[in-house]
Formats: structure tokens, C-alpha cells, sequence
């Protein structure tokens, strides 16, 4: 395939950035879109010019590290999957593709495709963790019984990668599905209620206070989440902070 992209470059986050155009060819359809990227790279390097700078790491769906907003949408056109799981037998021969950063006030641009996602770091060091009673008496998770029901539903929960599709494809720029997800993970286990109350309220007040939007209710977060997160769980957290403020 021959392809024309138009890429957001950037030199850093006090810069100007812009659009600018680049020609590749010869590109297989079973190529992943990283790769389709590694080899735009390469052709610039060889040419004396600066690669374009993106963010990857495991490159298998897993880190989270992907994020780029593909033809107007977060990773891509595909669903399920993360940019470096989008192959370009998405695409068509002759296709012109846009590929910016996630937009976002509390993502800024570092530079070109790389954005600073540490708010989300942030948030889950106000909250998101199990303080745990390390003294050798600590009662082994095993002999808690929980409900395979609300097993399930924390493990989907937990397969949030914090990867800030949701909050990129979000007109208000809202994170409430990756705080609603990491609250949910915890709630619905046992050993999570104990610090429930102040784990709620911490995490959105760090969510606010990072200048996330609210939730549209419009529900574009679930479908471009590449895990599939629900919406139930932005739910859950609402319920929670409600019995947080009680």
C-alpha cells in the first residue's frame, strides 16, 4: 500500500506544533500500525530528518503505552484493540490518515505523538491500592470467599490498562472511566471496603483537581476503550461516593 500521513509534530510542549505531511510505500496489510510507523522512521532518519517521537512498549495490547487518535478516533478504527494492535489491512491503498496526540488539558504534549499521562498516576496514588498488614499475619487472600459474580466483575474491572483512550475520545476530556474502573476493582472485593469510603473520595477529588471533565453520558468512552470497559462502573463509583459522603 501506498499511504499519505498527516502527522502532528511537535519539538515540545512549549512549541508551536503543526501538521505536517509524509509519503510511505510499500506497505504490507499485515503489518502492525507501530511498524507501518517504525518504517516512516526509518525513511526519515535516512533522509536527515528528526523520526517522529510515539509512545509504545510491550507493542502486545497489555502496557498501555500506545496512544495515538487515529483518523479521529482513539487508536483507531478498529475496536477492542490498541494502536499497536490496529493492522493496516484497516486501511486502503492511496488512504490518507491523520494521526495526532490524545487531546486532552491534563495530557500535555511532550513532543510530536508522546503525551504526559501521569495524572493518571496521580490518582492512583490517592487511592487506588489495598493497605495490607504485613506483619506474617496476614490472612491468605484464598480464604476469603467472594461471590464469582463479583470475582468476574472486578476482573473486568481490573483489565484496565490506563492507557486515557477514554479520556481522549471524551468531549469533556473526562476520566471517569479509568477512576470508575479502579474504584470498582476494589469495592467489589473484600478486601477493598475497608479503605472504600476514603479511597472514593481521594481518587475524584485528584481526578478534579487534574482538570478532567465530567461525564457526557454519551457513552463514546466504553465503545473506544480498548478493554471494553463498562459504564456501569463510572455508575458504581458515583454509588459509592454517595455512600463516601455518608
Amino acid at each position: 500500500m501506498n499511504l499519505t500521513l498527516k502527522i502532528w509534530r511537535q519539538k515540545d510542549s512549549n512549541a508551536k506544533g503543526q501538521m505536517v505531511d509524509y509519503k510511505v510505500t510499500d506497505i504490507s496489510e499485515h503489518m502492525s500500525f507501530l511498524e507501518m510507523m517504525d518504517v516512516l522512521n526509518e525513511q526519515l532518519i535516512a533522509g536527515g530528518e528528526e523520526p517522529v517521537a510515539f509512545d509504545h512498549d510491550c507493542r502486545e495490547g497489555i502496557c498501555g503505552m500506545c496512544s495515538m487518535y487515529i483518523n479521529g478516533e482513539a487508536h483507531g478504527p478498529d475496536r477492542g484493540v490498541t494502536t499497536c494492535q490496529l493492522h493496516m489491512r484497516m486501511f486502503k491503498d492511496g488512504d490518507t490518515i491523520t494521526i495526532e496526540p490524545f487531546r486532552a488539558a491534563a495530557f500535555p504534549v511532550i513532543k510530536d505523538l508522546v503525551v504526559d499521562r501521569t495524572a493518571f498516576d496521580r490518582i492512583q496514588h490517592a487511592g487506588g491500592y489495598i493497605s495490607v498488614n504485613t506483619s506474617g499475619n496476614t490472612q491468605d487472600a484464598n480464604n476469603i470467599p467472594i461471590s464469582k459474580h463479583a470475582a468476574d466483575e472486578a476482573m473486568d474491572a481490573a483489565t484496565c490498562i490506563g492507557c486515557g483512550a477514554c479520556v481522549a475520545t471524551c468531549k469533556n476530556s473526562s476520566a471517569m472511566l479509568f477512576v470508575g474502573a479502579k474504584v470498582s476493582q476494589y469495592a467489589l472485593l473484600p478486601q477493598g471496603q475497608v479503605e472504600a469510603a476514603d479511597r472514593v473520595r481521594n481518587m475524584v477529588a485528584q481526578m478534579d483537581l487534574e482538570g478532567f471533565g465530567n461525564c457526557t453520558n454519551t457513552g463514546a468512552c466504553e465503545i473506544e476503550c480498548p478493554k471494553g470497559i463498562s459504564l456501569d462502573n463510572i455508575a458504581r463509583m458515583n454509588r459509592e461516593l454517595m455512600k463516601a459522603q455518608f
